[in-house]
């Protein structure tokens, strides 16, 4: 295929421009890019990884492609000032002025991208666009579904077919019947309203707490207190209040929470499944939460995404309204639980057949794609901190992530065919051709396989805030 004119790049990056511009993302990764920088760790280095979970179509395989756009997007990447003015509407009123001066600077000079050549045969879980339905109708169906007290929040645009299918899903579910949107650019072109959390990764990326900085919070009076020892008193309270084991309590968590609280005193509404709802996470959110109540905050909830979520609602609430009685906490009345975790249309029905105490719903990927239409399931977690493995645990063993920078090869047999590809750590050595390896295929027992030919399939394609080589495989590499 011929190489396209210089002209028609700055055509198509425009194009890129227009229609991915930096709003178009969920309004956590703004929350956290905030958080991260008033922590002082925005500019450590980090690894996240793209993948999926199961070959779409029930089958064996998939083509990977849309390098390309990602990496013009990458070229382009900048903050307008209107895009920094609308930011300044949405997030809370106490964010440091500073950290917008931060985001209208920002671009990716600092980003390295690896990747496997446009067209390269891939398969799920290997580290490596359309269109919309009737997404309105099926919006309403979810409303009818949920009844017409429970919130709804739309979160399909990382499941989308393309950022105009998310784009377009987040205006048409709001018709349909959806209470809010976790895209910021819908917000910002549509007027609907914006909602999010924080993701596990946010979680997953503190390890101790001396990670959290400031480590004072103001009373809401201004008065300046020590929130981290104020906080390690009231998780005391809660454990004994639940006979709780303090040995499974993670202090990787607690810092993650507390980080997060000193950034949104009025916002907080953390995930707490990352490692263990009743062993950790609602025992650390508590004791954040109590300790932002004396100091005259209103604490919002929690989410939940995995395991039985109406089960886990109900125990939640009943932990709430222990600690509503037993320390007179008032504001521990209106806490709500939101739960997410591929929603369906059939499993929001059913939630209406089992007790539950879920307050707020967040939709994704069967409701942009229609459910009927297959979607791939892009999986964007983090994977290593300052060259330290991360790893994601939870209540569904299928969501825990491998951690560490990842290499892959493709090992072809004698035969000229694939037969396999190899994931380890970047830091292993490389397999060679002609000589045996042994092997741990998922879910199966280990093998000694000797490869006639190996091929790295990861290349640099973009650094230093350029594009290097966008290598197209002929058809596919297989």
């Amino acid at each position: 295929m011929a190489a396209p004119s210089g002209s028609t790049c700055g055509v198509r990056e425009r194009s890129i421009r227009e229609r991915v511009p930096p709003l178009l993302t969920d309004l956590y990764q703004f929350t956290m890019a905030y958080a991260y920088w008033r922590a002082g760790r925005h500019q450590e280095p980090a690894v996240f990884e793209l993948f999926f979970r199961d070959n779409p179509f029930g089958g064996g395989f998939s083509i990977f492609a849309g390098l390309d756009d990602c990496l013009l997007f990458l070229q382009s990447f900048h903050f307008t000032d209107e895009d920094v003015d609308f930011l300044r509407s949405v997030l809370p009123p106490a964010t440091d002025p500073a950290f917008f001066q931060f985001l209208r600077g920002l671009d990716c000079s600092g980003v390295t991208v690896r990747s496997v050549p446009e067209g390269t045969l891939v398969f799920a879980r290997v580290s490596s666009r359309v269109n919309t339905g009737l997404v309105c109708s099926n919006a309403a169906r979810f409303r009818l579904a949920a009844g017409p007290s429970r919130r709804l929040v739309e979160m399909g645009l990382r499941r989308a077919q393309g950022p105009d299918g998310g784009l377009t899903a987040s205006r048409y579910t709001h018709v349909g019947g959806f209470d809010l949107t976790s895209n910021v650019q819908a917000g910002f072109l549509f007027g609907i309203p914006v909602a999010g959390t924080m993701a596990h990764s946010y979680v997953t990326s503190f390890t101790s707490l001396e990670e959290v900085y400031p480590r004072t919070l103001a009373t809401v009076n201004g008065d300046p207190v020590d929130f981290i020892s104020l906080t390690k008193v009231w998780l005391s309270h809660v454990s004994g209040l639940l006979e709780a084991e303090p040995g499974k309590i993670r202090e990787d968590e607690l810092a993650a929470f507390l980080s997060y609280a000193v950034s949104y005193p009025h916002n907080f509404l953390p995930v707490i499944d990352s490692y263990s709802v009743g062993c950790s996470g609602l025992l650390n959110f508590c004791a954040v939460a109590l300790a932002l109540c004396e100091l005259g905050y209103q604490p919002v909830g929690v989410r939940l995404d995995s395991g039985d979520l109406c089960r886990q609602s109900v125990d939640v609430r009943r932990v709430f309204r222990l600690c509503r009685k037993h320390f007179s906490i008032p504001a521990f009345d209106s806490l709500i639980i939101m739960a997410t975790n591929n929603i369906s249309e059939q499993s929001m029905a059913e939630l209406n057949k089992k007790e539950n105490e879920i307050d707020v719903v967040g939709v994704g990927t069967h409701l942009v794609t229609c459910t009927k239409q297959p979607s791939l399931g892009c999986v964007y977690k983090l994977v290593e901190v300052r060259g330290r493995p991360r790893m994601k645990s939870s209540e569904d063993p299928e969501k825990s992530t491998v951690p560490g920078r990842k290499a892959v090869y493709r090992l072809v047999g004698a035969d000229g065919h694939a037969f396999l590809d190899l994931v380890c750590l970047g830091a292993e050595a490389s397999p060679q051709a002609g000589v045996p390896l042994s092997c741990f295929p998922l879910g199966c027992d280990g093998s000694v396989v000797t490869p006639a030919q190996v091929t790295c399939l990861f290349q640099e394609v973009f650094t230093k805030g350029q594009v290097r080589v966008v290598m197209t495989a002929p058809t596919f590499i297989y």
